[in-house]
């Protein structure tokens, strides 16, 4: 008898304990995501508030010339874009979906990051009402080379 209430009760602290630690994990920082980007670029604004609203905490530098940290940061200048960014160790170059980070970050591949070259109407802070452009998400692997992460518009299912 001693024995069961022994088993019982230490049961009974492992879920206590195990419940205690719930608002620890809840309240764990967000992932932050460095952005460099010209001061009169209104997109690359759009962009960050699109990361904020998926849970990133972002940081913004306003530099004169975004290229020049795409390649103190190993971003192939060939899949450049209006802004440059850091997360988790990787490079993002343009309008990369928040989805597509988080999978990047969850995933960790061997690589330089993810990149969305040009301004593609219809991309993560690139909206203008119902065009969406198609667009691929590249990975850039470490040696400068490119394959697709994810393609936009997402294929919708078939009902």
């Amino acid at each position: 008898m001693k024995r069961r209430l022994f088993l019982g009760s230490a049961t009974a602290l492992t879920a206590l304990t195990a419940l205690a630690t719930l608002p620890a994990l809840a309240a764990s920082p967000a992932t932050v995501v460095q952005v460099y980007k010209s001061p009169t670029c209104g997109c690359c604004g759009a962009w960050v508030e699109h990361l904020r609203g998926a849970g990133f905490t972002v940081h913004v530098t306003e530099v004169d010339d975004p290229s020049a940290q795409r390649a103190r940061l190993g971003m192939p200048d060939r899949y450049g874009s209006c802004h440059t960014a850091t997360v988790g160790g990787y490079v993002l170059e343009g309008h990369v979906p928040a989805t597509e980070v988080q999978r990047l970050l969850a995933s960790k591949p061997v690589a330089v990051g993810l990149a969305v070259p040009g301004m593609v109407p219809g991309s993560p802070g690139m909206e203008m009402g119902t065009r969406h452009d198609p667009y691929q998400v590249l990975l850039i692997d470490r040696a400068g080379r490119a394959s697709v992460y994810a393609s936009y518009p997402k294929a919708s299912r078939p009902a």
